[in-house]
């Protein structure tokens, strides 16, 4: 016995008792069918577990009803989040998502991504890569496809959302400083990362502005072991009373090495991070970090590129979000300095 073919479009406009044609509007959200009959239509689909054929469909339509996320190979937990949020944000806005992964983050990796995602007549791109080469790939790509970056530095070609890593890292040099250290210690995302120099930048800002000297900065890669190596560096100063990390799992690492050598937290040191990982709030002690909402940076994205699919305009500038503070029991007052601040 032959294998059973699928059920096609005939199929349902049989058993809904309608054309062939209505089944196609029904299909394409076409306004022009009546509520009733695009019940009947629906539940013919469902009976017959109708799987619409999405290529034909978008040969006919000339819409996919898919969007392309250009990413990297990571295991970090902030792009993670990313990908998770703008998928989810996509989805509700009724599109598919199909993801690209640079293998190297390079602009030839970059181009050859989009190039596949354009292969796959996606309708927009989502640039999630955010190194120097995602913002030159993106001035070299084609100008009629409608582009969205998420946190590519200063890009100013394209549309870009980004939350204010400049803002956010003030806030947590702020607390620390208000606390009475006199001076924080920073250890930095890699320096090719725009956010990590963002960061760097408002965190130096901060101490200038409040006339403290800025400590030499520690390098890691975001991950929890290049925390604790630079933790192993600063924990055996006992002049070190603050530090602000660049994400929260280096900030883990740290926490590490800070408990090897005997160091309390907060009592001898005070750690912030940044992110707000869902792990923050239940370290030993409770992380104070900077929160980043990835589900409004998500939204925002997708938004921003829908905008693009329908006017067909590409747009430019910038939408940045100032993250928050979320003070818990890794700081406290700087009781070794014998500095209160109010």
């Amino acid at each position: 016995m032959g294998q059973r073919r699928p059920p096609g479009m005939k199929d349902v406009a049989v058993l809904a008792g309608v054309s062939h044609q209505t089944v196609s509007r029904v299909l394409n959200d076409h306004p022009g069918v009546r509520p009733e009959t695009r019940e009947r239509v629906v539940e013919a689909m469902r009976q017959l577990d109708y799987q619409p054929n999405s290529a034909a469909r978008t040969l006919v339509t000339n819409r996919s009803q898919t969007l392309g996320l250009v990413t990297f190979d990571t295991t970090l937990i902030g792009p993670s989040f990313m990908v998770y949020a703008i998928e989810r944000a996509a989805r509700e806005a009724g599109y598919f998502v199909s993801i690209a992964s640079a293998r190297e983050l390079d602009v030839p990796s970059v181009n050859e991504a989009i190039r596949r995602l354009r292969e796959q007549s996606v309708e927009g791109i989502v640039m999630l890569a955010p190194m120097a080469a995602a913002i030159t790939a993106i001035a070299q790509a084609p100008t009629d496809v409608p582009l969205v970056g998420v946190g590519l530095g200063e890009a100013v070609d394209v549309p870009m959302v980004a939350v204010d890593n400049v803002a956010g890292a003030a806030r947590a040099t702020e607390h620390l400083v208000a606390l009475g250290h006199h001076t924080v210690h920073h250890v930095s995302g890699p320096l090719a990362w725009p956010e990590a120099r963002e960061r760097m930048l408002g965190w130096g800002q901060t101490l200038r502005a409040a006339g403290l000297s800025a400590p030499p900065v520690l390098t890691g890669d975001w991950s929890a072991q290049s925390g604790y190596q630079a933790g192993r560096v600063l924990a055996p100063d006992r002049g070190v009373t603050a530090v602000f990390c660049g994400n929260d799992q280096m900030a883990i690492g740290l926490l590490r090495a800070l408990h090897e050598v005997g160091r309390l937290v907060p009592g001898d040191v005070s750690v912030v991070g940044f992110d707000d990982i869902p792990e923050a709030a239940h370290l030993q002690p409770p992380l104070t970090t900077v929160r980043q909402d990835f589900a409004e940076l998500g939204q925002r994205s997708v938004e921003m590129l829908v905008a693009q699919i329908s006017t067909g305009v590409r747009q430019t500038g910038q939408s940045r979000f100032t993250p928050s503070l979320v003070v818990r029991e890794s700081t406290s007052v700087n009781v070794n300095n014998r500095q209160y601040s109010s």
